[in-house]
């Protein structure tokens, strides 16, 4: 994880969201926001051994909570803050709400979205604002897209509806916990949910804290794009230097000061990814004032696609990458048996068009897809030889391209091989070695792999 140093710690966001805050607004938005459903999952609770729920809030009018905090907030907002209109910044599912928002309160809005943001969402956006709404794409991340939108807010005067920074905003995602609390008809052991922005996380755990004190709580952000495990490391809110946009839900390069803010008082501690297998998160013990662990951890992007695909093949959820972050994780974690555990499925607003690139990083993350570098001889049969002598008979070539297109003659050829099985790459590294074949395999990460992959 690469990150800048500049440790900033600000004190114009004071976080002050208690419970009853929570309450009142979920009595706020009860009128627009739907009561999502709490499913249970057969599967991960076979899996798991406990008594797995799934919080379905990509069935949610926008397909994501993210309407929850921007309904809240907006509802609040001052005729003569109305007016001038409102403007945001998101990478697609805060976007939805605001617009959803706009619409229904006949409110003019300018939204902003990074380049990344998937035209399933854009499209989206366009629908549920209709003509009060004007979109506009600008740079690569959330954070440029958010930066055009404060550069419109002091040149205008319009109001800001921050995705994740406010305490409005977090007070509207907190009322998640609120509807768990009720349809179980008694608190969680477990609550597990993604991390983007903070403000979901920083919502949900506020309000069990005080609710249900002896709950776990787990927070779930993509490696690539880990902005509260950087703050809470250094003390502060930092800026990373480099983020993969994969997971674009969650894809944040500094994390709100307010979520900080929240998640630091409640005494959020990190945990690493390679530790992950050892935690264990322990049963609910009723009538305990003693909190139970709050833990922020990380997870792989290419495991986050091997969930999306199984909550879809398996519970026919289409879930986009920051909706299955609490599932990914959930794999990679010890929890009691018996005891209840919450996945929170936070957005299901997923592109049909991406799910090659779903599929390719699920098969990397599972060691069933390996790239290499092959020199074939300039000779009649070289290729029926590798096909013959190398492959394994569960094997496929699924790429075969000459790196030099224009000829033929010399270098090598990169060559796409998935595995019938995991296991199976040692006997196919111990073939390669005995044709006699030049080979060189492209390790994923590396300057190589990416070039070529």
């Amino acid at each position: 994880m690469s990150n800048s140093p500049d440790v900033v710690v600000s004190n114009s966001h004071t976080f002050a969201v208690t419970a009853d805050d929570i309450d009142t607004a979920a009595r706020r938005i009860s009128d627009v926001v739907s009561a999502t459903p709490l499913q249970y999952c057969e599967r991960l609770s076979a899996v798991t051994g406990a008594q797995v729920y799934l919080k379905r809030e990509d069935l949610q009018i926008v397909r994501s909570y993210k309407i929850r905090g921007a309904y809240n907030l907006m509802a609040q907002l001052s005729p003569e803050e109305l007016a001038v209109g409102v403007v945001t910044a998101s990478a697609g599912n805060h976007a939805q709400g605001v617009a959803f928002a706009c619409r229904s309160m006949q409110v003019h809005g300018r939204i902003y979205v990074p380049a990344n943001t998937p035209k399933q969402k854009r499209d989206r956006i366009r629908v549920h604002g209709g003509e009060f709404v004007e979109l506009i794409v600008t740079g690569d991340t959330f954070d440029a897209a958010s930066a055009s939108a404060s550069a419109d807010v002091a040149r205008t005067g319009a109001t800001m509806v921050p995705p994740f920074n406010d305490a409005r905003t977090v007070a509207g995602q907190g009322t998640i916990a609120a509807e768990i609390i009720e349809q179980l008809g008694a608190a969680p052991d477990t609550v597990v949910m993604p991390v983007g922005g903070g403000g979901c996380i920083a919502g949900i755990s506020t309000y069990l804290r005080e609710r249900s004190p002896a709950s776990a709580l787990v927070g779930v952000e993509p490696s690539g794009a880990a902005s509260m495990t950087a703050a809470l490391v250094a003390g502060g809110p930092v800026t990373l230097a480099e983020i993969d946009p994969f997971v674009d839900g969650a894809a944040v390069r500094r994390i709100g000061d307010v979520p900080y803010a929240a998640l630091r008082n409640l005494g959020a501690e990190v945990v690493s990814h390679a530790s992950l297998p050892l935690m264990a998160v322990p049963a609910f013990r009723p009538g305990t004032l003693e909190a139970g662990p709050f833990l922020v951890t990380q997870i792989d992007e290419g495991a986050i696609c091997t969930a999306m695909l199984d909550l879809y093949q398996n519970e026919g959820v289409i879930a986009e990458p920051a909706g299955a972050l609490s599932v990914a994780a959930l794999h990679q974690i010890s929890v009691a048996p018996g005891s209840t555990v919450v996945c929170l499925i936070s957005g299901g607003n997923n592109d049909v068009s991406r799910y090659g690139e779903i599929l390719e990083r699920s098969l990397v993350h599972l060691g069933l897809k390996h790239y290499f570098l092959v020199d074939f001889p300039q000779e009649p049969g070289a290729l029926r030889r590798f096909l013959d002598d190398v492959l394994g008979p569960d094997d496929d070539i699924t790429l075969f391209e000459y790196v030099k297109r224009n000829n033929r003659e010399t270098g090598a050829a990169l060559v796409g091989i998935q595995l019938g099985v995991a296991s199976g790459l040692s006997s196919l590294l111990e073939r390669m070695r005995s044709s006699h074949l030049q080979v060189e395999q492209l390790e994923p990460g590396t300057p190589a792999y990416r070039y070529l992959t």
